[in-house]
């Protein structure tokens, strides 16, 4: 447990990371605050992820849409203003978007 101060992010002066999916092309934008990490996330138009996913998050779409994917076959479809929230080592899963799509993800050691 961590104790976190009050403060704002201004995503804007955020350093993004690019991160090559098997198609397509992620942009990170991380605040790591001790074993809690948020990140502001931006998919490019036909992105897929490039592996099955077995961490933990809550995601938040704040623009567009995309399918989460769960390496069972079951596809979840995601738009503007939904979420899903998944603990470590539950659910494998994967986003894919065809147009693109901006989140917010946070996870961190409280969803183990």
């Amino acid at each position: 447990m961590i104790t976190i101060p009050f403060q704002t992010i201004d995503w804007s002066e955020i350093e993004k990371t690019e991160h090559p999916g098997e198609t397509g092309t992620a942009y990170w934008q991380t605040l790591q605050l001790g074993g809690l990490r948020i990140r502001k996330v931006t998919y490019s138009e036909n992105y897929m992820a490039d592996h099955w996913c077995q961490k933990g998050h809550i995601v938040h779409c704040l623009e567009g849409d995309f399918i989460s994917e769960l390496e069972n076959g079951e596809k979840f479809e995601l738009s503007k203003g939904m979420t899903y929230v998944v603990s470590d080592d539950i659910s494998s899963h994967r986003s894919i978007t065809t147009k693109g799509v901006e989140l917010l993800i946070i996870d961190g050691d409280f969803l183990k």
